[in-house]
């Protein structure tokens, strides 16, 4: 059992001394999320559905599903829709690092 335990104690030590070794590339992760449009497809479906926008989720789709999310695809659908302009525009100036959903709400309640 003492043997496990030191071993076990070196590689917690080894492995806090290699994860402080880490540096963050911020450019890097900046740049593949602003690649992952497909995150915004979940707050555009939410103001459908609560507009009462038909087929919400079947429009989505097909600018989402099966191929690559153009940034000029997701306006072109959020300007089509029959909502409110004030939510086209807060669609539409939406990115995937502005929009965290609920996750604030969320973390606050654990």
């Amino acid at each position: 059992m003492g043997v496990a335990l030191g071993y076990a104690t070196l590689a917690y030590h080894s492995l806090g001394i290699g994860l402080s070794k880490l540096e963050l590339n911020e450019e890097a992760l900046a740049a593949d999320l602003d690649g992952a449009r497909e995150v915004l497809a979940e707050p555009i479906q939410t103001v459908m559905r609560r507009y009462g926008v038909q087929g919400a989720y079947e429009k989505l789709k097909e600018v989402t599903r099966g191929k690559s999310v153009r940034p000029e695809d997701l306006q072109a659908l959020i300007r089509s829709l029959e909502i409110p302009q004030e939510e086209k525009d807060r669609l539409l100036a939406m990115t995937p690092a502005s929009y965290i959903g609920k996750a604030a709400d969320l973390a606050r309640r654990v």
